[in-house]
């Protein structure tokens, strides 16, 4: 259980997170305003936060914020330990919000898994996984179900660039992984498991050209040109220079050189004539599929969200088409679980654009990864 000085913090961010701001953006204003926090005593407090989020419709609102931090705090420690001191039937009635059952199905396996600490994944550069993992310890290979992986290798018509995530890596320890040795010299990047799966269902060969329309701060830009061997070129478009700025960072630790960066507000002006033998579109979602990381968005997130970025993905999708070289391969991922997004914009692509072939679409659960939740739909461009 927290201590009362841990509740007292995590009770002055619960004051602090507004209607527009995210828990870990308050976390973030909140640790660079008391620097003096020590790495323990932050990991301790960002926990308390978000096990509180997970837990949030079980406590009494009447209670005092540190009360209802400790309740939760209870609540999941015993849920740990006995996970099925929580019937299903609450699960599906309390830990998500009463609408996303018309989105999706909510499997009991799930729903458990939501209530659970997240995993951390490392994504080492290429062929390094044991070296990486046996220098900081603490690290486990992935297992993937033959299932799985024929699940991948059809997204890719049979074939995956090697074994599938054959670089990831989850991380148990509780060292500052940004103050390493390894993470200085650029031997690993911060990547979700599902994020990784992303890079390798777009298996791009060295000397080829990609572009990763909605890159953001770049990490499957990066992914991308790793696999790439740093030959060949990936474009990296957002319509925020910030995070482009960060993509530049990261791309200098790891010293890979073989990418553009570019502004893109996502219109049908494209900011090159170039074709491209593939393109990833990994587009701005609702996030369902990241609610066990990030459940503060679970009470945030609404239908209406679910809607708009539906028609924003299908319009995206649609202006990205001419930019494709005959032949080329268009990758569709988003974070997300609930149909709108998925498997109904596949089907309006589909009708809107019979010069593609669909490849394969598949869904990703979290409790299938103990990763974050990731559809992926691929199509094939008709010579």
């Amino acid at each position: 259980m927290p201590d009362q000085a841990i509740l007292n913090h995590a009770a002055q961010i619960l004051g602090a997170i507004s209607a527009d701001q995210r828990a870990d953006t308050a976390l973030r204003f909140y640790f660079e305003s008391h620097r003096y926090l020590q790495p323990p005593a932050k990991r301790l407090i960002s926990h308390t936060v978000f096990v509180y989020y997970r837990w949030f419709s079980w406590l009494d609102p009447k209670a005092s914020p540190q009360k209802r931090l400790e309740h939760a705090a209870a609540l999941h420690e015993r849920f740990t330990v006995e996970p099925k001191f929580v019937k299903t039937e609450a699960l599906a009635a309390l830990a998500v919000p009463k609408w996303l059952a018309a989105e999706m199905e909510l499997p009991a396996d799930y729903l458990r898994q939501l209530q659970c600490d997240p995993a951390l994944w490392l994504r080492s550069r290429p062929g390094q996984s044991l070296a990486l993992a046996n220098a900081l310890t603490n690290c486990e290979l992935p297992a993937l179900s033959a299932t799985m992986g024929n699940r991948l290798a059809e997204l890719t018509s049979g074939t995956v660039a090697g074994p599938a995530a054959r670089d990831a890596l989850r991380y148990t320890g509780i060292q500052d992984l940004f103050k390493t040795e390894q993470f200085k010299t650029g031997a690993f990047e911060i990547q979700d498991f599902a994020s990784q799966l992303v890079g390798q269902v777009c298996a791009p060969r060295p000397g080829e050209t990609w572009w990763d329309a909605c890159a953001g701060e770049g990490g499957k830009t990066l992914h991308l040109a790793d696999l790439m061997q740093n030959k060949g070129v990936v474009w990296a478009t957002d319509r925020n220079p910030r995070r482009l700025d960060t993509l530049k960072r990261r791309a200098a630790r790891a010293k890979l050189f073989n990418y553009r960066a570019e502004l893109w507000d996502g219109g049908l002006r494209l900011p090159t004539k170039q074709k491209f033998d593939g393109i990833l579109l990994d587009a701005p979602c609702s996030g369902v599929g990241t609610w066990q990381r990030n459940p503060h968005a679970r009470w945030t997130t609404t239908p209406e969200d679910v809607r708009e970025l539906a028609a924003t993905q299908l319009a995206l999708l649609s202006h990205l088409v001419p930019a494709l070289k005959p032949g080329g391969r268009l990758i569709y991922a988003v974070c997300t679980l609930t149909r709108s997004e998925t498997t109904a914009v596949v089907a309006a692509f589909n009708a809107a654009h019979p010069d593609l072939t669909p490849i394969s679409a598949q869904l990703f659960w979290p409790h299938e990864l103990n990763a974050n939740g990731m559809f992926i739909a691929t199509w094939k461009k008709q010579k």
